[in-house]
């Protein structure tokens, strides 16, 4: 909901003004001079400024310096009799939104604050547009085509969400694939990371702060939760959000309100929550730092990241993804993988999921300069760690792995040491017999 202040002596128009603007939705804040308009200026965040520029005490132009001094981003229009258009142009010049001359209608106001607020909302969607700009959820699994399956259905309703899984899994993919599939995907996703900041900082970027609430708080702020009206709030790391704040999110969810920090005024929001975690809520539950009321309010929908080693099949197009991505960001040289490199991309277990297979990527386009990515441009650690086989022991498996290291070594020597050959030989594929050969140390 948008905020606004008329400052207008006549009590009359004033009035006349905030009836007209509230049936438009908007919160209307009232002063009847100069001087209450900027004590209400230092006390809570504007959108708008309507204010006429002949007023008792001080003019509007005093009103217009302060909003802007208070709010650089607050619009201000100015009311301006015939005989004072000139002062109103000046006033224009020094940050004024718009001016209207009386007599006027209401329509005329109505019209120039929609205007406005169009504006605004042009101005605030492009703060977050890298956001709501489609990035492809690579992948044909049929554990990632069950999760976009739950994913679309979810969309459509307002039911909060909660989405799990190891670091580096795609979470933050399915939370914006949800947003943009809802019916509130042309309103804003707001993104919070719980982890990244103090609870004291944590609770002021959610809620906002009003002025001279905390040290620094040398102006009044909005929180995420009203940027994020009539759209979706994305929390992550939900697991490391304060008790303290556990409860004012609580009545968030339940009653679609709260206040800033520091203010009294009690704020609505109408947002849909989705949060993910790569930690146990349960466990948390449990152990007492997590509440059990708002795990059950966050967790009516769960959707479950798999990690990478779980959708191997997915690897190679992640991969060949990736590849093309920095060849075109960075113009590299490379243009393509190799089958073979992605076989042993493939076999590795990518502790660090889908961020660490865009991470090697990065560093073998870094430092490869064929055109193409063959296998002996993978990275050591990602070799040796591919396909671990069982440690050697006393018995069957003992005699089992003399043969299966005997079968390899004819296999390289009938084909002079061509192991993609002797990989066909002995009916495997290469990257098997390369983790075999580590394995045995031939």
């Amino acid at each position: 909901m948008r905020d606004i202040l008329v400052v207008e002596d006549n009590d009359g128009l004033r009035e006349v003004l905030k009836e007209a603007l509230s049936t438009e939705n908007f919160s209307v804040s009232e002063a009847s001079s100069a001087e209450e308009g900027m004590e209400k200026l230092k006390k809570s965040v504007f959108d708008i400024v309507i204010t006429d520029l002949k007023l008792p005490e001080a003019d509007g132009i005093a009103v217009l310096e302060a909003a802007k001094a208070e709010m650089p981003d607050c619009d201000v229009i100015i009311i301006t009799a015939y005989g004072t258009v000139d002062k109103a142009v000046d006033a224009m010049k020094k940050g004024a939104a718009d001016f209207i001359t009386k007599p006027f209608s209401i329509d005329q106001i109505r019209l120039i604050v929609l205007k406005i607020i169009k504006s605004k909302n042009i101005k605030e969607e492009n703060s977050y547009l890298k956001s709501l700009v489609k990035k492809d959820i690579i992948g044909r699994s049929g554990k990632l085509k069950d999760i976009l399956a739950t994913a679309a259905k979810a969309a459509l309703s307002d039911a909060t969400i909660l989405i799990t899984g190891e670091s580096g899994t795609g979470k933050e993919l399915i939370a914006e694939e949800i947003h943009r599939k809802s019916p509130r995907s042309e309103n804003p996703l707001i993104k919070v990371n719980c982890a990244a900041l103090s609870p004291g900082i944590l609770e002021s970027e959610l809620f906002g702060h009003e002025k001279g609430s905390f040290t620094d708080a040398s102006y009044a702020k909005k929180g995420r939760f009203e940027l994020a009206d009539k759209g979706t709030i994305f929390l992550d790391e939900i697991a490391d959000l304060p008790l303290e704040l556990q409860v004012k999110l609580l009545r968030v969810i339940q009653e679609k309100e709260f206040e800033r920090v520091g203010g009294e005024k009690t704020i609505k929001a109408d947002v849909r929550i989705i949060a993910a975690t790569n930690k146990d809520l349960k466990e948390a539950v449990k152990s007492g730092t997590f509440r059990q009321e708002l795990y059950y309010r966050i967790n009516v929908v769960e959707i479950c990241m798999p990690p990478l080693r779980e959708r191997r099949e997915d690897i190679p197009e992640l991969a060949e993804y990736f590849v093309k991505k920095y060849a075109e960001y960075n113009n590299f040289k490379t243009k393509g993988i190799s089958r073979e490199a992605l076989d042993v991309l493939a076999a590795y277990d990518y502790p660090g999921n889908i961020r660490e297979l865009e991470n090697i990527i990065q560093r073998i386009m870094v430092m490869c300069t064929d055109e193409m990515i063959g296998e002996s441009c993978i990275p050591y650690e990602v070799h040796s760690k591919t396909l671990p086989g069982t440690a050697a022991g006393s018995g069957l498996n003992h005699k089992m792995d003399e043969y299966e290291r005997k079968m390899i070594l004819e296999a390289l020597n009938e084909t002079k040491g061509n192991k993609a050959r002797a990989a066909e030989t002995l009916g495997i594929n290469r990257v098997t017999l390369l983790a075999k050969i580590k394995k045995f140390r031939i």
